[in-house]
């Protein structure tokens, strides 16, 4: 069992957050999102960031939500698990340097809303993709209410959501969803180049154009 849920590691002017629950495929629980949170802080404190890299350890990026959590209380759960991530997500939207996820496995429920909030997303060969909220008779949080239809229209946002269904990398890229699909053997070091290449370029301008956009 891992202790740490957050791993943050800086590289450079690059701040890497990788998720490290790879016994529960990174379910976000409290602690995680409190980490999170944490990390976020201390990003939005250091001038020198200039990329964000997200990833998750093991088998998955993230597969959602700790449904544990949510089954042992689900109004006190899911306000103690939200409320940090929500406000990780808006210091994530606020910083100047963009953010990269890096996907892997399963992107689904929470995981998949975070994903959609990056700037920017790199996804393996053989990811799976799931909404998953309405298969548990809940609406969708992390952002992706907003995210969803503004990456792939309204119609598209509703089907995704409503009807709940696993699709794969090759869908995603065609939906707009990632920037780039890559060999699962390929994307720890493309998704390290394409955070180098932000990282080394205006991160100012890069903020305002992301503001305008």
């Amino acid at each position: 069992m891992t202790t740490t849920p957050l791993i943050a590691t800086r590289q450079g002017a690059i701040a890497t957050l990788q998720f490290n629950r790879p016994e529960a495929m990174n379910a976000l629980d409290v602690a995680t999102a409190q980490a999170l949170l944490a990390a976020v802080q201390d990003i939005a404190q250091d001038s020198g960031v200039r990329a964000v890299l997200l990833k998750g350890a093991g088998r998955a990026f993230v597969a959602g939500g700790d449904l544990s959590l949510l089954a042992a209380d689900p109004v006190q759960g899911a306000k103690a698990l939200l409320g940090p991530l929500h406000e990780a997500l808006l210091l994530l939207q606020n910083l100047n340097a963009p953010v990269i996820a890096q996907v892997h496995g399963a992107a689904a429920g929470a995981g998949l809303s975070l994903m959609l909030m990056c700037d920017f997303v790199l996804a393996a060969e053989g990811s799976k993709f799931n909404l998953a909220y309405i298969n548990l008779g809940t609406s969708c949080d992390v952002g992706a209410s907003w995210a969803l239809p503004r990456l792939v229209g309204l119609r598209q946002a509703l089907e995704i959501a409503m009807l709940g269904e696993t699709f794969g990398a090759d869908e995603a890229l065609r939906l707009g969803l990632v920037n780039r699909v890559l060999p699962a053997a390929e994307l720890e070091a493309a998704a390290q180049a394409f955070a180098e290449r932000l990282a080394s370029g205006p991160t100012l301008t890069y903020s305002q154009m992301r503001r305008l956009l």
